[in-house]
């Protein structure tokens, strides 16, 4: 029977029914805040989150990760779980939490004075190795603690009952490496100055290392027995480096010395005491060891060795220990006299025998009783190392992620090291771009100098998360790769009015796409040929790379890595045949379009310039 006219059958009328999206439940606010330490398991998170472990695993289950009780938990997911029961995460890394751990238990009385560390620096031909070799052979003439600083680069020397140690290895390059790790192995940093000589440009190098380390500084201005030796224009030169002498009413330790003739040398030793108990340097001998790997390396008969700086608690012979993503149990000790020992106090450096790999100079050193333990955080930190390797993004301050940082609120701090081809624009510089700060970003000029941009700046920027800016300079090849592997950003500019405008951008969010420089090759100027009509043609090798005359390439003349010409090659060939590119190990005749001031020594840098957006 058919249905009236104008109605619909029931089931026709009847609407389908609509698929709804799972509601997702709110996160509940927060409530607390746990500690994280790193390498911490399932387990592990769900004591600190005070929840039952099956719980933490059916959250991590909703979040599709198949984990197990006793699987490592990573930072991120750490992050996300923790969220979802109302925590946020503290994050500290396994020596931090140790530390923290027996700092509890700790007794008063446990904790008493160490020996100041003591590391020397200063410019070439000042006199440093000559100062250290003239304190060791005098306390060992004396019959007083000293050591051999060619076993391990390390060495106590007592005065008045108290000890000094002095670590001989850490140039500019080390110290600041040590330090971009974290790693604070230095408690005075002597600055050595020649009094004949005055302040040079390495002597204003460990200067700023020291001021951004936060170390005190005290200055040996040696070679006092020269006769044109000149110690207060040392001063006067230090003064204008904000080093003012305790005479002039300042708060810099200057001593006369000189090395060579032993003079004023236990006044220095004093100085460095006297200093040294300002910064009230106190450890605690009953607790597990910890401190500083300063060096390793291969031996063929005892594989690998560390050496050590113990910084507190006490490392004895079978102590199980974790030294960055290596770990180990000590199978000797051996002294800064190649003796063997048994234990090591703190401000003791030694020789280390029982690793299983190398670490790295500035890694962490930790000792402690559980071993399954220190090969769970060796095993999470190996892995850690391999995501790095395997391109993990880094987290250096770039003039991108400050603007992302402003976006997100806060007063910001932004480091920045200037290399400059003369000391007026340097200056200029560091003056135009100190008077930028506001109220949103607080700009720091942590180092400025002359010449091409090399290790020690690329170190330094890594160390204080720095943006290097090169005016009118060219990093050398292996800062370039330092560079590169450690994320420095470096930002090239020839006109000072551009280096304002960048920062000016970048502070107030406007920064424009980025110019990034893809270098293609170079080639060192090895002959000059006169030719008529074609001007002078520079005959070259290829060093690296590639060089091309392509339409979108550039090329730079770098005379000791300065600037002197930037354009385009006219003319590229290999014998009489015009080519396109020439590869590494080739010869080659380049000409610039018209520019002829090539000389023999100069390299020719190819490159190209790409357009990359800032990424939101």
């Amino acid at each position: 029977m058919r249905p009236p006219a104008g109605r619909r059958p029931e089931f026709e009328r009847r609407e389908a029914p609509r698929l709804q999206a799972p509601a997702v439940a709110p996160l509940p606010p927060v409530t607390r805040t746990i500690t994280f330490v790193e390498g911490m398991t399932v387990k592990d998170l769900a004591d600190k989150l005070e929840q039952r472990v099956k719980d933490v695993l059916k959250k991590l289950l909703d979040k599709r990760l198949m984990m197990t009780i006793n699987s490592t938990v990573d930072t991120d997911t750490a992050t996300m779980i923790a969220r979802e029961f109302g925590a946020e995460l503290q994050l500290r890394t396994f020596e931090e939490d140790m530390l923290e751990v027996e700092a509890e238990d700790v007794k008063a009385e446990d904790v008493v004075p160490r020996a100041p560390v003591v590391t020397v620096m200063g410019h070439v031909d000042h006199g440093k190795t000559t100062l250290l070799d003239s304190i060791r052979e005098a306390r060992v003439a004396e019959r007083e603690a000293g050591g051999i600083t060619q076993h391990i680069g390390a060495y106590h020397v007592t005065v008045n009952g108290r000890n000094i140690v002095f670590l001989d290895t850490p140039g500019h390059e080390a110290f600041t490496l040590m330090r971009a790790r974290g790693a604070k192995v230095t408690d005075v940093v002597v600055l050595v100055v020649a009094a004949d000589d005055g302040v040079m440009p390495q002597t204003r190098e460990p200067i700023d290392q020291a001021k951004a380390a936060n170390v005190p500084i005290v200055v040996a201005i040696n070679k006092i027995d020269k006769a044109d030796a000149n110690p207060e224009k040392v001063k006067r030169e230090l003064a204008d480096l904000n080093l003012v002498p305790e005479d002039w009413g300042g708060q810099t330790v200057m001593v006369p010395v000189s090395a060579k003739k032993h003079q004023n040398l236990d006044q220095l030793l004093e100085m460095i005491l006297l200093v040294s108990d300002i910064g009230e340097h106190k450890a605690n001998p009953k607790r597990n060891a910890s401190g500083t790997v300063l060096e390793s390396k291969l031996d063929r008969g005892r594989g690998p060795v560390a050496t050590i700086l113990v910084q507190d608690g006490t490392l004895r012979v079978g102590d199980t220990f974790i030294a960055g993503p290596i770990v180990g149990r000590v199978r000797a000790l051996i002294d800064d006299r190649g003796r063997p020992i048994k234990a090591a106090a703190p401000s003791t450096p030694v020789e280390v025998l029982g690793l299983q790999g190398l670490p790295q100079p500035g890694d962490a050193f930790q000792a402690l009783a559980d071993a399954a333990k220190a090969r769970q955080i060796a095993t999470y930190r190996q892995g850690m190392a391999k995501e790095k390797a395997l391109g993990a993004k880094g987290s250096r301050l770039t003039l991108e992620s400050l603007q992302q940082q402003i976006a997100e609120g806060g007063m910001k701090d932004l480091s920045i090291l200037i290399k400059a081809d003369v000391q007026g624009s340097a200056e200029v510089l560091a003056d135009s771009l100190a008077k930028l700060s506001d109220e949103r970003v607080r700009i720091k000029i942590i180092h400025a100098g002359v010449g091409a941009i090399n290790e020690s700046d690329v170190l330094l920027a890594s160390a204080s998360n720095a943006i290097i800016i090169g005016f009118n300079v060219r990093p050398d090849r292996n800062a370039a790769e330092i560079a590169e592997r450690e994320q420095v950003d470096i930002r090239h500019h020839a006109v000072i009015y551009n280096v304002t405008d960048e920062i000016k951008k970048a502070m107030t969010g406007l920064l424009e796409p980025t110019l990034k420089e893809v270098r293609l090759g170079s080639a060192e100027v090895r002959n000059l040929f006169k030719v008529p009509k074609a001007g002078t043609i520079a005959g070259c090798m290829v060093l690296d790379g590639r060089i091309t005359r392509s339409g979108d390439s550039k090329a730079r003349l770098l005379r000791d890595n300065v600037v002197v010409h930037e354009g385009k090659i006219s003319s590229l060939r290999r014998f009489k045949d015009d080519v396109s590119e020439v590869k590494a190990g080739f010869e080659c005749g380049i000409a610039f379009e018209r520019y002829n001031d090539v000389k023999v020594g100069d390299v020719i840098e190819v490159f190209t310039v790409e357009r990359i957006a800032v990424s939101a």
